[in-house]
C-alpha cells in the first residue's frame, strides 16, 4: 500500500464536518482502503463536529494516517487552555459524553478514541479515532 499520511486544514464553520467527511472518503478510496470508508468518515465528522462546538468558526486540523495497521484520524482544534486542571477534565468529560456516536462506532471495530489537551501556552485539543482493518 501506498504511504497514506495527510494534514488538512480546515476553515472552520459548520459545513466542515461535511468536508471531513468527503476527504477521508476520497483519500482511503485512491489507497485501496475503501473498506474503512463508511467508519472513517462517520469518525472525521463526528470529530470535527464535537470540535466545532467548542471551537465554533475557528481553524481546525485534520490528519489521516495509515500506520500499523490501523487507520488514525486526528483533530487538533484551538481551544483555549483551562486555568486548573479541574476545569480542564470538567471539560474534557463534557466532551467525551457528546462523542456517544464516535465511541460506539469506533468500539463497535475495535478501534478507539480519545480526548486529549494539547500541551501549548495556547491550548488546544487533540480529539482521535483509531480505527484497525
Amino acid at each position: 500500500m501506498e504511504k497514506l499520511s495527510y494534514s488538512i486544514g480546515l476553515p472552520g464553520g459548520a459545513y466542515c464536518a461535511g468536508s471531513a467527511r468527503s476527504a477521508v472518503r476520497s483519500l482511503l478510496t485512491r489507497h485501496g482502503l475503501a473498506d474503512l470508508c463508511d467508519t472513517a468518515a462517520l469518525a472525521a465528522s463526528e470529530l470535527v463536529a464535537g470540535a466545532y462546538r467548542f471551537t465554533p468558526d475557528q481553524e481546525l486540523v485534520l490528519k489521516i494516517r495509515w500506520q500499523f495497521g490501523a487507520l488514525r484520524i486526528v483533530v487538533y482544534d484551538q481551544h483555549p487552555a483551562h486555568a486548573s486542571p479541574a476545569e480542564s477534565e470538567e471539560c474534557r468529560r463534557r466532551r467525551s459524553r457528546g462523542m456517544w456516536l464516535l465511541a460506539a462506532v469506533v468500539e463497535s471495530c475495535g478501534g478507539d478514541w480519545g480526548l486529549t489537551p494539547v500541551m501549548t501556552p495556547m491550548g488546544g485539543t487533540k480529539s482521535w479515532a483509531l480505527l484497525p482493518r
